[in-house]
């Protein structure tokens, strides 16, 4: 009997061991991944703050080519060669309240504008409206300028202007003024620059 109990000393012994060899290998391998997963969160953060750097370069190279290709589409469909662009104005000082402009190059309707109070005040301030921009021919065209708005005194007042431009080889810039008629019309006058 003495040489089963001493086996089954042995056994447990053996077990023991075998269980404390087991925990310690665990508790190593668990401390090692956590001491991994920290270095692999150090590593993570500085991947991720390179990351942002590089999509904010890369949306800044969008932007860029964005812009550029605005340039080269308005070059491509607005070469100065064929170019013509067309401007509002208020005559200084004037009060005319202005409520739409019509354009039309040649009889066909390019451009249609109803504005706003603060358009309207812009205008009456001396800025200036680019109201439309476009190709035509080189060679004789005829332009309609259609308006319509209220006199100083509330009268509603509607004026159509029919006039003929030359557009040689480089762009052609039109100026409309508008002003408050004293027959109760709108005047509309053609000018360049």
């Amino acid at each position: 009997m003495l040489p089963a109990l001493a086996n089954r000393g042995r056994e447990r012994r053996g077990v023991r061991r075998g269980r404390w060899l087991f925990w310690t290998v665990l508790v190593g391998q668990l401390s090692g991944i956590s001491a991994s997963a920290a270095a692999a969160e150090d590593i993570s953060k500085e991947q991720m703050q390179g990351l942002d750097e590089q999509v904010q370069e890369i949306k800044s190279d969008v932007l860029s080519i964005a812009a550029e290709l605005r340039r080269l589409e308005e070059k491509l469909l607005y070469p100065s060669n064929s170019q013509v662009a067309v401007f509002v104005t208020l005559a200084e000082g004037e009060s005319f309240r202005l409520d739409s402009v019509q354009i039309q190059i040649d009889g066909a309707p390019v451009a249609r504008h109803i504005y706003a109070f603060k358009e309207l005040e812009a205008l009456r301030k001396g800025d200036v409206q680019r109201i439309y921009t476009g190709n035509v021919s080189t060679g004789e065209h005829r332009l309609e300028v259609s308006v319509a708005g209220k006199l100083a005194n509330g009268k509603d007042s509607s004026a159509s202007e029919s006039f003929s431009f030359s557009k040689a080889v480089e762009p052609k810039l039109v100026d409309i003024t508008l002003a408050g008629g004293d027959s109760g019309a709108a005047s509309i006058r053609l000018g360049g620059w």
